[in-house]
C-alpha cells in the first residue's frame, strides 16, 4: 500500500495512538503522521502509508488551518482548558468587538512566540514538558511563525458565574505554530490572562476535513478491501511545485541521483525546489547544489514505482 492517508484524529488520541492503531488495521508496519496533535484536539492528520513515508518531513512543514475558542479571565499551565489555572483576573463585561478585531489583526505576518512549557520542544535534550512534569522551569527559545489569517467568527460571550469572556476563532497559520501561545498572547494584549478552550485542525497540507475518514471507517474500509480507493497518491503532495517531466537521458541520469546542470531544465533554473516526473510518477525532488553554483542535487528520492 502506498499514498496518503486523509485521517481524522479523535479527542482522546495521541498522533501515535494513531499510527499503533492503523499498524494493526492494515496489518503493515510502514506508516507515519505528519505532525502530532495535542490528544484534546481533533482534525485533520495525514497519515503517509508505505514509501509515501518518504513525503512526511515535507507535509509537516506545509501550512494548517484550525477553528477554536479563546478565553479570556483565566489562564492555565498548559495554556489550554485542562491544565491548572495559575493567572485569574476577572472581566467585568463584555470587550468591544472592534478592540478584539484590531488585536487580532496585529498578529498577522511573521510573529515570534515563546513555546509553552507544556510541549515537545527539546532544549538541553530533554522536551519541555519533561521539566514542567518535573516542576521544573527552564529559558525556552523564542521561534518565528507566520500567521496567514486570524479572525474572530463569532460574537463574544459573557459568562457572569466564571467572569470570562469566550468567543471563536479561525487561524491560517505555517508550520510551528503554536495556537495555544497565540490564544494567550491575544488575551495580554487585551489585558487579561487567556487561555485555548477549545482546538480542532480543519486543513493540513492539501486536506481538508470533508476528505477525512476516523479510524472506524478506515477499519470498516480494510474489511472490505477499500482502504486504497480513499488514498492520496504522493504526486498530489507536491502539486504546487515546480514539475519537470524527464526525457529518457535525463531519467538515466536523476535514477542514479546524479547532480545535474541547470542548462537541462529550461525555465525552472530559479526554482528552489524542482518535482521531476518520469510518465506519470514522481520519481525526484532536486534543490539547488550549496556548493556548485548553477547545479542541482537531489533532495528526496521516490523510486518505489520501479
Amino acid at each position: 500500500m502506498n499514498g496518503i492517508l486523509p485521517l481524522w484524529k479523535e479527542r482522546g488520541m495521541t498522533s501515535h495512538d494513531c499510527v499503533f492503531q492503523l499498524r494493526k488495521i492494515l496489518k503493515m508496519k510502514r506508516i507515519g503522521h505528519t505532525g502530532t496533535l495535542d490528544p484534546q484536539v481533533d482534525g485533520v492528520l495525514p497519515i503517509c502509508l508505505g514509501p509515501a513515508t518518504k513525503a512526511a518531513e515535507f507535509m509537516t512543514d506545509m501550512g494548517k488551518q484550525y477553528e477554536g475558542e479563546i478565553t479570556i479571565g483565566f489562564s492555565t499551565t498548559t495554556e489550554d482548558a485542562h491544565g491548572e489555572v495559575v493567572d485569574q483576573k476577572a472581566v467585568e463585561g463584555l470587550l468591544s468587538e472592534e478592540e478584539i478585531d484590531r488585536q487580532m489583526t496585529t498578529f498577522i505576518g511573521e510573529i515570534t512566540q515563546i513555546p509553552p512549557m507544556y510541549s515537545a520542544v527539546k532544549v538541553n535534550g530533554k522536551r519541555l514538558y519533561e521539566y514542567a512534569r518535573n516542576g521544573e522551569t527552564i529559558e525556552r527559545p523564542k521561534r518565528k511563525a507566520n500567521i496567514y489569517q486570524f479572525k474572530r467568527t463569532s460574537t463574544p460571550v459573557y459568562n457572569s458565574d466564571t467572569k470570562t469572556v469566550s468567543w471563536t476563532f479561525a487561524v491560517s497559520c505555517g508550520k510551528g505554530t503554536y495556537v495555544r501561545t497565540l490564544a494567550v498572547d491575544l488575551g495580554e494584549r487585551l489585558g487579561y490572562p487567556a487561555h485555548m478552550s477549545q482546538l480542532t485542525r480543519t486543513k493540513s497540507g492539501p486536506f481538508a476535513k470533508e476528505q477525512c475518514y476516523t479510524l472506524d471507517q478506515v477499519r470498516q474500509l480494510a474489511e472490505e478491501n477499500k482502504v486504497e480507493t480513499i488514498l492520496m497518491p504522493i504526486e498530489g503532495v507536491f502539486d504546487e511545485l515546480p514539475a519537470y517531466h524527464l526525457n529518457d537521458e535525463l531519467w538515466q541520469r536523476v535514477k542514479n541521483g546524479a547532480v545535474i546542470e541547470n542548462e537541462a531544465f529550461d525555465n525552472l533554473t530559479s526554482s528552489e525546489l524542482i518535482a521531476f516526473y518520469y510518465g506519470e510518477n514522481l520519481v525526484a525532488l532536486y534543490e539547488n547544489h550549496p556548493k556548485r553554483a548553477g547545479f542541482k542535487k537531489p533532495r528526496k528520492m521516490f523510486l518505489s514505482s520501479f
